[in-house]
């Protein structure tokens, strides 16, 4: 009886061997997808290769003309501007932090070019300007005015984070029943 140890011959469990080196020293011929001529010795092609065909011109810092361009704060799209000089994210975010409902007015007599923000505006003067009215049924009850004051600081921040944070998307957090008409309200202007 022949008691020699069982090997595997399958392909998973043999060992890849290093290419000899008369192997190594021959460089593989590889081409370009753009069928230019074969890469260099070195496998690098040169940066001249590239610049020629389809090259897109910048402004630096890979910013390729489209969109917001951060390093001068101008913005190329006509979705971005306002009136004011500030930014659309900041211009939607005061709607809710500037005193509010006065903000939101302060916005809708100012801003003329940016729907987005005209939205926040109008559903942060309609939205804080029934809850001022609520504030002033419940000032009898000391207890009620402050639930009610911490319930203003925490919707003045949910509202403010989500104008300013969703202004890539322009997608609008709309509050029920007054986000939609707001949304009616800037539509038909």
């Amino acid at each position: 009886m022949n008691f020699a140890p069982y090997q595997d011959e399958s392909p998973e469990v043999e060992r890849a061997f290093s290419p000899s080196p008369v192997e190594r020293s021959k460089s593989p011929n590889f081409r370009s997808p753009r069928a230019s001529p074969p890469i260099a010795s070195n496998g690098l092609p040169s940066p001249s290769h590239f610049a020629a065909a389809g090259h897109v011109p910048t402004s630096g810092h890979g910013n390729t003309g489209f969109g917001r361009d951060v390093e001068s704060g101008r913005s190329n799209l006509g979705a971005f501007e306002t009136s004011l000089p500030i930014r659309v994210d900041v211009e939607a975010m005061l709607a809710y932090l500037l005193l509010p409902p006065a903000g939101g007015v302060f916005l809708l007599l100012l801003e003329h070019k940016s729907d987005y923000v005209r939205f926040h505006a109008w559903q942060s003067s309609m939205l804080f300007t029934i809850m001022f009215i609520i504030h002033l049924i419940f000032s009898f009850s000391s207890f009620l005015s402050w639930t009610l004051f911490i319930g203003d600081l925490a919707l003045i921040g949910f509202l403010s984070m989500h104008a300013y944070r969703d202004v890539d998307t322009l997608d609008h957090y709309e509050v029920p029943i007054l986000g939609r008409l707001a949304n009616s309200f800037v539509d038909n202007e």
